[in-house]
């Protein structure tokens, strides 16, 4: 990304074909390969493999204060539930007709925030075996819908999105 990224355009969110991000970074986001610096993270014990993704506190800040604890009291992770069910985001943002934050805020975040709040009632080794198998899955297999096969429990996506 540019330096003063943060700074231009649309901030903390991130569009499909962002003039933001230069050429070998949508390699990168694409293939994931900018999220193996965190591995360093996860071996320090600052991160888990699974858990609530770090964010920036504008984004941190749309949640509710009962999503917001679920979040602060979760050690964040590589990869998660919400990593997965929008593991291509910036197609979200594409043609909304609204402030791109305002949408966020709106829809997605209180969707992420219904997915973090059932990972925290639902935690075990075998949650997230399946968490760490979906995301793979979802590199390799963009439009699956397989995470609402392995949970069928899930909070229903809204039809908005």
């Amino acid at each position: 990304m540019l330096k003063a990224s943060p700074s231009l355009g649309t901030g903390s969110i991130t569009t499909r074909n962002d003039p933001r991000v230069l050429p070998f970074g949508h390699f990168l986001r694409k293939t994931k390969i900018n999220e193996l610096p965190q591995v360093f993270n996860i071996l320090l014990g600052d991160m888990s493999v699974v858990g609530p993704r770090p964010l920036m506190k504008v984004d941190f800040d749309k949640y509710s204060d009962d999503i917001q604890s679920v979040i602060y009291s979760t050690r964040p992770g590589l990869t998660g539930l919400a990593s997965i069910v929008f593991s291509d985001e910036e197609q979200y943002f594409t043609n909304t007709g609204m402030d791109h934050h305002e949408y966020d805020r709106k829809y997605i975040a209180p969707y992420k925030g219904a997915l973090e709040k059932w990972y925290q009632e639902h935690v075990s080794l075998w949650t997230d075996l399946k968490i760490i198998f979906l995301t793979a899955w979802v590199i390799v297999s963009p439009k699956s819908k397989l995470t609402y096969t392995f949970f069928k429990d899930l909070p229903p996506k809204p039809s908005h999105l």
